[in-house]
């Protein structure tokens, strides 16, 4: 049981014992009960107490919820607006079939001079722990701690599905964060932040490559793309059943 949990359970037990009937209840049968104004003022203060503890703790889960909503917002904001900068083919929050079965989502991709970036944006703030072969890192922003997927493991499948659909293309994995964080340990060279996108793109060298019509490529991948709300209904349906 969660700290939210734990506190909820507590401020119900609180109320439920300072009642005026349980608080009777639990005095000795030989004791004389007291009622009236004198027994039950204390009660509805310890109540009142409990119910304006409870409404702080639901006014703080909101606040969070809102806060992570808005940088979320704002991350892929900026995202976008960077990726439109450095390339007119670039497409965000598309399915293509999995590379082994399925759907999956793909959150950004770019069109460079010589290959697609699979991007995968995560929008946490504070201190990143993990490493490239942990299945899990976490996250601690001030006193909130949540643990996630290792992005780069998921973002391979991600990757491989978009390799699938061009096969003789490159594609590179490439995770982004979004807000301002600090690593444990140092970054492997695909995880970076937000203000190195432009500047990652303008260096990164995928090799070698045969493709001499990249529009056609690129008009492959949109072809693919899934957008439709059917679609994103069977994605939806299948992270439910997963």
């Amino acid at each position: 049981m969660n700290r939210r949990n734990l506190a909820f359970v507590s401020i119900c037990a609180a109320c439920i014992s300072a009642w005026p009937g349980n608080a009777a209840d639990s005095q000795s049968i030989s004791q004389p009960v007291e009622t009236g104004i004198s027994n039950t003022g204390p009660a509805f203060v310890i109540i009142a107490f409990a119910m304006a503890m409870l409404l702080t703790l639901i006014v703080r889960a909101s606040a969070r919820h809102v806060a992570r909503f808005l940088r979320e917002r704002s991350g892929r904001r900026k995202l976008t607006q960077i990726l439109s900068a450095v390339s007119q083919e670039a497409m965000d929050d598309f399915i293509v079939p999995g590379a082994y079965g399925g759907l999956t989502k793909i959150d950004y991709a770019v069109l460079t001079s010589g290959g697609i970036l699979c991007i995968q944006a995560k929008h946490y703030y504070g201190n990143v722990f993990g490493a490239a072969d942990e299945p899990q890192w976490t996250n601690i922003d001030g006193v909130h701690r949540q643990k996630f997927l290792n992005p780069l493991i998921q973002n391979e499948g991600r990757t491989r599905a978009v390799q699938k659909v061009v096969p003789n293309v490159p594609v590179a994995n490439l995770v982004v964060f979004t807000g301002k964080v600090q690593f444990s340990t140092p970054r492997e060279k695909n995880v970076i932040h937000v203000d190195e996108l432009q500047s990652y793109i303008a260096k990164f060298v995928f090799g070698p490559c045969k493709i001499s019509d990249w529009n056609s490529v690129w008009l492959n991948l949109k072809a693919a793309a899934l957008t439709d709300e059917d679609s994103r209904k069977d994605f939806r349906a299948q992270l439910s059943f997963s």
